[in-house]
């Protein structure tokens, strides 16, 4: 599967969906694209990661630095992620809970429970 990132916007939140794995040679786009975003003027940000079956360190890099950079916007970010209950879980949940960093993240199951104004984290 190669790597690919989409965009589209739900409501006031820009929404980018992530294919594929995202390590080393892909994350610099990733990266890019965040960037991209914030400077359209975005401030809300979901990044769907459903779709990404590995993220190696870099990747991790390029999730905490967007969390950075949104941060310093005084933006929203909010991360999709399989439900733990899944078949095969995510991956990127599986890395981020072993680095100590995913209760850095607003985590959420879907694209609608995440651009809810409402919408609450899953538990870490």
């Amino acid at each position: 599967m190669a790597f690919k990132v989409t965009g589209a916007e739900q409501g006031e939140w820009a929404v980018l969906q992530v294919c594929g794995e995202l390590d080393l040679m892909t994350s610099p786009v990733l990266r890019q694209r965040v960037h991209d975003v914030v400077a359209e003027g975005h401030h809300s940000l979901v990044l769907d990661l459903s779709e990404v079956f590995f993220c190696d360190s870099s990747g991790v890099g390029v999730l905490i630095a967007a969390r950075r950079l949104i941060r310093s916007c005084q933006g929203r970010l909010r991360l999709i992620l399989p439900d733990r209950g899944a078949e095969d879980g995510s991956h990127v949940n599986r890395v981020l809970g072993a680095l100590g960093v995913r209760r850095l993240f607003d985590v959420h199951p879907d694209v609608t429970t995440a651009t809810a104004d409402e919408a609450g984290p899953l538990s870490a």
